[in-house]
Formats: structure tokens, C-alpha cells, sequence
């Protein structure tokens, strides 16, 4: 595993695609990342369905190259670099990298966590990817197109890009703001902003001027309550969607 890249001063930080606020607020809550039971609790609930998603269209994840972007604490680079596939993670939280650093330590998983921007990464590993994942980012970011579009850079054509996010509308605020932040604890309080929401038609709108074409979407339903979780036709709230890059 590498070491991270030098430190983003706050003076460049101002500069990138990226909300300070969100930013700090992730940073703050990183000791808590892999804390099952914490308030990440959602994440972990999700995440073995996320790759259930990304299996059903690629080939054997030990022979692709993936970039997760917006990686986090690394819960999703690990499970697919588990599964054999060389991936590198990419994010803007400093203390959250650190955090998945040090778990990949304590895992043995092998994954390249770099801090770096979505765009710059792009620029420098144009079409290097088979796959590229893009999770619960989106709408935490000022300009989702410029992500989209650099993740679309980074895929080989023929490739995958994966997104998921949240739609926008009053039952995703009911359920992902009020419910799931507010009631439940799910998610820390103040992690989303349902304006930045967006929906599929939004994100298919975004994605085929960087020539991406859907292939597939599915929702991801959680009841807490029950603990039930799964992949659904539902998109009402939580969704994916699997892009390919035109050859």
C-alpha cells in the first residue's frame, strides 16, 4: 500500500470540486468509519449489495482494474480489492483516508489510497480503468457533472462506471433526511442536503454527453426495523446505476 500524497493546503482546497463543510464533517466522524455498529451503520448494511451490482456486469474482479472514486474510509475499495480486482481509492478527506490507510493495515487488503481529486486523477490515468465505482458522492459535491465526466476519463472504452446516489423528491427527504438522520440514527446528522439530491433523469442527462450509456439501475431498500435489506426495482430513494463506455 502507498503512502498518501502531500496534504491539500486550504488555500488549493477552496479550488476543487469539493464542499469544505462536507469535507470537515466527514473528517470529523472518520474514527467512527469502520465502526460497524456506529454511524456509518448504513454504509456496511449496503455495501455487500453494492458489489452484488457491480459483479452482475463485469468480468471476475482478479483481472480488472478498478478506481473508487470518493472512497471514503475504504469500505467498498476493500471489499473489491478482497475479491482479487488492483484497486486504487480516491478522496479529498484527509483523515478519512488515513483511517482506511491504517484499516488496510490491520486487514492485510491491499489497496493504493491516494488524496486526490477526482479531475486531476483523471487527467493522469486517462482510460486506465476497466472499472470505476462512484458511491454516495455525488451529491455531496458542488458540480457532480465534473465527476461524471472524470470518471468516464479514467474507464477504458467498453468499461464500467457504477454511481449510486439518491433521488430527489419528498419521500427521499422523508425517508434519507428525516427518517434515516433524524429518527433512526442511520446516518450522522447534517449529512445530506436534499437539494443536491439527484434524480435518475438528471444523472442519465449528465452522463451520455461523457459517453456513458445505461445499461442498468436497481434501488437499494433497507428497513432497519426488520433488517432487511436488498437490490429492488425501487428507485425511489437509495439507487445504482451501471454505465458503459462507448467503444
Amino acid at each position: 500500500m502507498t503512502a498518501l500524497t502531500p496534504s491539500i493546503s486550504d488555500s488549493n482546497a477552496s479550488h476543487l470540486n469539493a464542499d469544505p463543510a462536507e469535507l470537515d464533517n466527514f473528517n470529523r466522524l472518520s474514527s467512527t468509519w469502520w465502526d460497524q455498529e456506529g454511524e456509518f451503520f448504513a454504509l456496511h448494511k449496503i455495501n455487500p449489495f453494492r458489489v452484488k451490482f457491480i459483479e452482475k456486469f463485469t468480468p471476475p474482479l482478479a483481472t480488472q482494474r478498478v478506481v473508487d472514486i470518493g472512497c471514503g474510509g475504504g469500505i467498498l475499495s476493500e471489499s473489491l480489492a478482497e475479491k482479487g480486482a488492483k484497486v486504487t481509492g480516491i478522496d479529498l478527506a484527509k483523515e478519512v483516508l488515513t483511517v482506511a490507510k491504517l484499516h488496510g493495515l490491520d486487514s492485510g487488503i491491499q489497496v493504493d489510497y491516494q488524496l486526490i481529486s477526482a479531475e486531476a486523477y483523471a487527467q493522469q490515468h486517462c482510460e486506465q480503468h476497466d472499472i470505476v465505482t462512484c458511491m454516495e458522492m455525488l451529491e455531496h459535491v458542488p458540480d457532480p457533472q465534473s465527476i461524471i465526466n472524470a470518471a468516464a476519463e479514467c474507464v477504458k472504452p467498453g468499461g464500467w462506471v457504477f454511481f449510486s446516489t439518491l433521488n430527489r423528491n419528498y419521500k427521499s427527504y422523508l425517508l434519507a433526511i428525516i427518517a434515516a438522520e433524524n429518527i433512526l440514527n442511520l446516518a450522522p446528522k447534517g449529512t445530506h442536503t436534499h437539494e443536491k439530491f439527484i434524480t435518475p433523469a438528471e444523472m442519465d442527462a449528465m452522463a451520455r454527453p461523457a459517453g456513458l450509456y445505461l445499461r442498468d439501475s436497481a434501488g437499494i431498500n433497507f428497513n432497519p426495523l426488520l433488517n432487511q435489506y436488498g437490490l429492488s426495482d425501487n428507485v425511489d430513494v437509495n439507487y445504482l446505476l451501471a454505465y458503459q463506455k462507448g467503444m
